[in-house]
């Protein structure tokens, strides 16, 4: 057995360990490869009647993504339920301040927390190790409501996620990073339900093109696209139809943004400088 096999196995069991000794669990299943790895596992580990699966079903939540994690339940016989979260209610997370996060967090924790009681439940998330280096305040919010993060405390990367999931084949292993479509609107910009369902249809445009890593951002009447530099030919190439899915979910222009796709590029705003 290769090292690289032996570091996997070894990373799994500790995973497998952490989960064992939480006992009932309710998963935040949002259906990336972070989340998708850690309902299989608890499954397996647990069995689908000690461990509930659940979608946060929301106005940032891309439209598709319900169905995605709904057939994943089917394919690997996860115990499966959505429940209605209301961040949209808190003025604070309407208001798209630093701590938009933090809010969703919050409304996530409520929503989840009745059913963690009936399940004589904890509340676990997908959360690597890497997640811990970004500007991310829900992570802290929802630690402080009582969730855990198994793959953080089985030392797991986002590399060891995809490693592992591709070993026990799960398809998700190299889906590319997702996150809720409010993250697509600058600080400040207010959060409606309008405005995430443009970015929704945009993002769903070029998704239908081909494009598998990329962001579109809103600015208003422009949609600043940022793209995988291994993608850029594939835009190029289909620029005409880039332009025409964009405008057609809403937008008046369409923007290339040069540094390409980034994750959490607008959480960099957030430390520099104001200017005058």
């Amino acid at each position: 057995m290769s090292p690289d096999a032996t570091g996997a196995d070894s990373r799994l069991a500790q995973l497998e360990a952490v989960l064992a000794g939480l006992g009932n669990v309710v998963v935040a299943f949002s259906g990336g490869t972070d989340s998708a790895l850690l309902a299989s596992v608890a499954t397996r580990v647990l069995g689908p009647d000690r461990a509930l699966c659940v979608t946060a079903a929301s106005p940032s939540l891309a439209a598709a993504e319900e169905g995605h994690c709904r057939a994943l339940a089917g394919e690997w016989g996860l115990r499966w339920r959505t429940v209605v979260t209301s961040e949209m209610d808190d003025p604070l997370y309407v208001a798209n301040g630093a701590d938009r996060c933090a809010r969703c967090k919050d409304a996530l924790m409520v929503a989840l927390g009745p059913l963690a009681v009936a399940e004589s439940a904890t509340v676990v998330l997908g959360v690597n190790t890497d997640d811990l280096g970004d500007y991310r305040p829900g992570q802290a919010v929802a630690a402080a409501a009582g969730a855990r993060f198994p793959l953080v405390e089985a030392g797991l990367s986002k590399a060891d996620v995809r490693e592992l999931s591709r070993r026990l084949g799960l398809r998700t292993w190299d889906r590319p990073a997702g996150a809720c479509l409010a993250s697509r609107l600058p600080y400040g910009t207010p959060v409606t339900a309008p405005t995430l369902r443009a970015v929704d249809a945009a993002e769903a445009g070029l998704r239908g093109l081909g494009l598998r890593e990329f962001r579109v951002r809103h600015h208003g009447a422009v949609a600043r696209v940022e793209v995988a530099d291994d993608e850029l030919g594939l835009l190029w190439s289909r620029r005409d139809e880039v332009v025409a899915a964009v405008k057609a979910a809403g937008y008046d222009f369409v923007s290339l943004d040069l540094e390409g796709f980034r994750s959490g590029s607008l959480n960099r705003l957030l430390a520099r400088p104001a200017r005058v």
